[in-house]
């Protein structure tokens, strides 16, 4: 792999012709859809096929645009350890969540980003993150104490949805969102499924539409809470950022702040729903891990109910290991576009400046050769010894490099501290003979919800 030189100021945001691509091999579909259904109904299916026809670098058209898929783990580290800013993130999501998520960290690039995301860590220390702690603790434990007095079918991923908002209102927001719950979820699903919708445009009637005007939704109720937490302080997420400076000690602006919470709301919702329904529908499936994290559980000495301590995360070594199977096998974001800022070349093929190029961790996370028997739930494929040797981009579930997901330790300390409480509590297991069929892209999610059965633990 080699790289040309150029300056890096030099930011191509156009497209090149599609036929400056034509050298590489692929198939770009059906006319202006181009694939883009294809892959909306089979996500994994079509990149395995695409790569078994084509090899590790193809070529496809997607959501309107010629683009360049890249395969493996080198890829992931090409594109996401990133230390000459060749891909820019804000040019590779900008077509799909530019209308949506406009300016949130994962929107940004390079200097830019990385002072953001300096002002945005404070957010993310031991000291906020002991106080969401507290929060998650007696919001699990609550919910928890309902689904035992209620045992049964449960649609887990409905369930999971309405725990992650409640859990992103306390410890982002300070205060449950309340009467206003159902609007500012409803307009985060919008927001979320205008991000992959076919047409583009917020045109009358369109997803895209229905996206826009849950962004406005979403604006006006972080606009309207912002003086009033600079004027009162907390302990919050929200209240935080409220607080934040960047480097020259200004504070972060009115819509800096907004933008950054709609996009963090978004993935503290959203792609952590995602990866707790993953994770119980693993165990679900498999009684004996969900014995042995009980097993491990009950080690803290905690009584059913009792909130777990900062201190405790770190004695859970195998609910960690099994939450990050569960994203191993459904990584909350599959797919992680990026434009090429200048020419380069990888594998053998040039791929010119201005390229809409894409990595895949989901099929990353199921290649054969580095994960033997992909679809088979094993925990211990994270143990230290079984990592040592592997490539540190074959798992990629958290993105990497500059953009790796500031949120990651709270994604680690909200799914523990829910292990703690199900699994004290419940039981967990699937219907007889029960398949749960899963939208994979852009977030996956159980076409059905996820039919899980639930008894006291006795």
């Amino acid at each position: 792999m080699s790289i040309q030189a150029a300056d890096s100021s030099l930011i191509a945001t156009l497209p090149p012709p599609r036929s400056a691509l034509a050298h590489i091999p692929g198939d770009e579909g059906w006319p202006i859809i181009g694939r883009t259904l294809h892959v909306l109904a089979d996500p994994k299916g079509q990149v395995e096929m695409m790569g078994r026809l084509y090899g590790p670098v193809y070529r496809s058209r997607v959501l309107g645009e010629t683009s360049i898929t890249l395969l493996g783990p080198e890829a992931n580290e090409l594109v996401l350890f990133d230390n000459t800013k060749l891909f820019s993130s804000t040019h590779g999501w900008g077509s799909i969540l530019g209308l949506l998520f406009p300016r949130g960290l994962m929107m940004l690039d390079f200097d830019e980003h990385r002072l953001h995301r300096k002002a945005l860590s404070v957010a993310f220390k031991a000291g906020p993150m002991q106080s969401y702690l507290a929060e998650l603790n007696s919001g699990i434990a609550r919910r928890v104490a309902q689904w035992r007095a209620q045992p049964g079918e449960m649609l887990c991923y409905p369930a999971m949805k309405q725990l992650t908002l409640d859990l992103a209102a306390t410890s982002f927001l300070g205060t449950a969102i309340g009467a206003e719950t159902a609007e500012v979820n409803a307009a985060f699903v919008d927001m979320v499924a205008a991000s992959v919708a076919p047409i583009r445009k917020p045109w009358p009637g369109t997803a895209m539409a229905r996206g826009v005007r849950g962004r406005k939704r979403i604006v006006a109720y972080f606009s309207e809470q912002i003086p009033i937490r600079r004027a009162k302080g907390g302990d919050d997420l929200f209240s935080h950022l409220c607080r934040a400076t960047h480097e020259d000690g200004a504070l972060l602006s009115t819509q800096d702040i907004v933008d950054h919470m709609s996009f963090l709301m978004m993935a503290a919702h959203d792609t952590l729903t995602s990866s707790l329904t993953s994770f119980v529908a693993a165990l679900a499936a498999d009684p004996h891990w969900q014995q042995r994290l009980r097993e491990e559980i009950a080690g803290l000495g905690l009584k059913p109910g009792e909130a777990m301590t900062f201190e405790q995360l770190d004695a859970l070594p195998l609910t960690e290991m099994a939450f990050k199977e569960a994203m191993r096998l459904r990584p909350p974001v599959p797919s992680l576009p990026r434009r090429a800022t200048r020419e380069f070349t990888f594998k053998g093929y040039t791929i010119p400046a201005g390229t809409m190029v894409a990595i895949n961790p989901l099929y990353t996370h199921h290649m054969p050769e580095i994960w033997p028997d992909p679809d088979r739930f094993d925990p211990l494929r994270f143990t230290d010894e079984a990592q040592r040797g592997r490539h540190r981009f074959a798992w990629v579930a958290y993105g990497g490099g500059a953009h790796m997901c500031l949120g990651l330790n709270f994604a680690y300390m909200q799914a523990k501290c829910f292990a703690v409480h199900l699994l004290q509590n419940l039981s967990l297991g699937l219907p007889p003979n029960y398949q749960s069929s899963w939208q994979m892209w852009p977030i996956p999610k159980p076409k059905d919800g996820l039919r899980v059965n639930m008894a006291p633990v006795k």
